[in-house]
């Protein structure tokens, strides 16, 4: 490990990656009582995409992701020396950050899993940020990725109009305390509400012959929606506005919103909030649903792609959900 010393950290370049299968409105609405103006008019989502078939994983989307993150930088995989994959959905319950690892041929990084539930990609950038602060790190990739169509009740219109599946990905680098881009943040938990977004572990009936023990399995997404957006519109624009109060910036000097892709509403009700225009927020959300942990960095690839987001611009990325957890980070881009 490298001596310690206090760094800067920037985002060098972002990925994304999508399941070629697009799901409508419309074809939901033909097993579930719902319809496409019921479902835009509450979400402002139109359409999400599933990754179908048995071999396919929330792996095939992280590495295609991180791939494309690589590329765009020419960088090497072997010169990654850390990945963090952010998923509340990896293909083994040990994690699958190893797996990544492997295939992206980073062989010379430490991998492992994060899991935050939608805030997982601001965890773990802020994580990244230490490791690279610090100096024991030169390179980090970070990986938002879920899969959540698995842990959906199809039945369940509350919830299975909600989600799709995604990954994104970004590269941070260290850098000079004077080059830094990730300017500060801020993050907070509530575990008291946690009931309110879950994925629950269920025991059987009955326990094991002769060990009393009780074994079982997780159930399907369980969510208190009026509970979820109450939580969000009030905590995230405090959370915003004290990241921002503590390096002194207004909100006047906020260029772009990145905001978790929950529910249009929510995004639109934190920009009212923060007397932002709603011009300013990036949101994909009609294309892809909420997905969870990608949804940060599926909307800022996409962002960076279309070349809305210039050279320093002020880029807030705010991210909230199971946990209940919540999270800003200002960024100079």
């Amino acid at each position: 490990m490298k001596s310690l010393m206090i760094q800067g950290a920037k985002i060098l370049s972002t990925g994304s990656a999508i399941p070629s299968s697009s799901f409508s409105n419309n074809e939901i609405s033909k097993f579930v009582d719902t319809s496409d103006e019921w479902i835009v008019t509450r979400t402002g989502i139109k359409e999400r995409r599933l990754l179908q078939g048995i071999d396919k994983s929330i792996i095939d989307l992280a590495v295609l992701a991180s791939k494309k993150a690589l590329d765009k930088i020419s960088m090497d995989p072997s010169q990654i020396d850390l990945i963090i994959l952010a998923t509340s959905s990896p293909h083994d319950l040990f994690g699958s950050a190893s797996k990544v690892q492997y295939q992206i041929g980073a062989l010379n990084a430490v991998a492992f899993d994060l899991t935050a539930a939608c805030s997982g990609f601001v965890l773990s950038l802020v994580t990244a940020f230490q490791f690279l602060q610090t100096g024991a790190y030169s390179n980090v990739l970070v990986v938002g990725a879920d899969v959540l169509s698995k842990w959906v009740d199809w039945s369940d219109r509350s919830t299975c109009i909600l989600f799709g599946d995604a990954a994104g990905a970004a590269i941070l680098q260290s850098c000079s305390s004077i080059d830094n881009s990730i300017l500060n943040f801020q993050l907070n938990t509530d575990g008291n509400y946690s009931k309110h977004l879950s994925i629950a572990y269920q025991h059987n009936i009955t326990p094991h012959s002769n060990l009393n023990l009780y074994q079982g399995s997780f159930k399907y997404i369980s969510m208190n929606g009026k509970e979820v957006y109450k939580f969000a519109v009030f905590q995230v624009p405090l959370s915003i506005l004290k990241c921002l109060n503590s390096v002194n910036m207004s909100v006047e000097e906020v260029d772009w919103l990145v905001l978790h892709q929950a529910n249009e509403r929510i995004l639109t009700a934190i920009a009212e909030k923060l007397s932002i225009s709603s011009n300013k927020i990036i949101s994909n959300l009609r294309k892809y649903g909420n997905t969870s942990a990608a949804s940060i960095p599926l909307a800022l690839d996409e962002a960076i792609q279309e070349d809305k987001i210039s050279h320093n611009d002020i880029v807030i990325i705010a991210g909230f959900g199971a946990g209940l957890t919540w999270g800003t980070i200002i960024v100079r881009w």
